[in-house]
């Protein structure tokens, strides 16, 4: 018998801002101005946010982090777009999501100074804590979105985040394989910053676009420009709309680019030039979401400057906040290993107590 073809398959690209903040009008989404400026708003606090703790790192204030510095579109675009019965599970580089879903400034501080209290929330924001093991929250994401699933809610779905270096990831596949069994109502973000690490793209995968590894799976998928916030949005508000009709999950790729380093024990120099990041500092998300504003007319440099000055305040507040807080429960941490307590988890936490108390006495 003869070779026939019995699938073909494609993946679509969206890009709704060019650089220069000039829509496609056909594409562009239907957003009213107070919501435009709160998604502005949210990114450049994001950022202050960021770049202040990189300086407080830098001063010893704070611990290794991961900056989220060029990557804000993405959360904050796909944060605006969710309602609030939705999920929002992260990995460690959408602080500007966590924010818009209600984590508080100082929370970041406090976890990336070694305080859990900084991963607690208010469990009706649907936020779920940040997730360090690469790709890990992607089967998280996968059984909450079967777990409403079974609960009959149709009124939510998830929406789960994580890098380009997370698709090698075995939980990454699984997360997806068996959410398209499902038809679980996922929305899977991956965020493709072309490095995992110092390792290029190119060097993870064959695969022409990250967003064809949905195709696998059975499960819908797209291809946006990841520093275009409307683009984000629109392709984030599609997919949920779908998953929540029971359709199943989407996969959408966000193209970016990691303006900075890994976390700040990493050195980018030593494995990209200086000109790639140049090149791509033209293409960040935040100066196209002005140009945009002030073309509508609904943006000055009166209200830019206004705008700094209350984010610059909000995040000082915020850095007091957190250095004046000393009242930490030092062995929190294993109150969290296991729902229960565990015979061998309470020994481990009887030693470690009596250590510090030997710290402090010979301190």
């Amino acid at each position: 018998m003869p070779k026939h073809e019995i699938a073909s398959f494609s993946v679509s690209y969206m890009q709704i801002l060019d650089e220069q903040g000039n829509p496609d009008k056909e594409l562009e989404p239907k957003i009213d101005k107070k919501t435009l400026i709160k998604l502005y708003r949210d990114m450049v606090l994001a950022r202050e946010v960021d770049q202040r703790m990189l300086k407080l790192q830098r001063q010893g204030r704070v611990g290794t982090f991961g900056p989220n510095t060029g990557q804000e579109a993405i959360s904050v675009g796909a944060a605006a777009a969710m309602g609030e019965r939705d999920w929002f599970v992260g990995a460690f580089r959408e602080l500007g999501g966590r924010l818009v879903r209600g984590e508080a400034v100082h929370q970041g501080y406090l976890f990336h100074n070694g305080y859990e209290e900084g991963n607690i929330t208010d469990p009706a924001k649907r936020l779920l804590p940040i997730s360090i093991i690469v790709g890990s929250q992607m089967l998280h994401a996968a059984g909450i979105g079967y777990a409403m699933q079974y609960l009959g809610e149709k009124d939510s779905a998830v929406v789960a985040f994580g890098g380009d270096g997370m698709t090698s990831q075995g939980d990454f596949y699984e997360a997806m394989n068996f959410a398209g069994v499902w038809k679980a109502p996922v929305v899977f973000v991956v965020q493709n910053n072309q490095w995992a690490i110092s390792v290029p793209r190119s060097k993870q995968t064959a695969a022409q676009t990250l967003a064809q590894k949905a195709i696998a799976a059975g499960i819908a998928c797209i291809q946006v420009d990841g520093n275009d916030a409307l683009a984000v949005y629109q392709a984030v508000s599609e997919a949920l709309q779908w998953a929540k009709a029971g359709e199943g999950p989407t996969l959408i790729e966000a193209m970016t680019y990691r303006l900075l380093m890994h976390t700040t024990s990493d050195d980018p120099h030593k494995y990209r030039s200086e000109e790639e990041e140049k090149a791509q500092w033209e293409k960040e998300p935040i100066p196209r979401f002005r140009k945009y504003l002030e073309k509508k007319g609904i943006w000055t440099d009166k209200d830019e400057e206004k705008l700094q000055e209350e984010v610059k305040k909000e995040v000082e507040e915020a850095v007091k906040t957190f250095e004046a807080m000393k009242d930490f429960k030092p062995d929190l941490n294993f109150d969290y290993v296991f729902g229960t307590k565990h015979e061998v988890i309470e020994e481990q936490r009887a030693e470690f107590l009596q250590n510090l108390k030997l710290e402090q006495n010979n301190g």
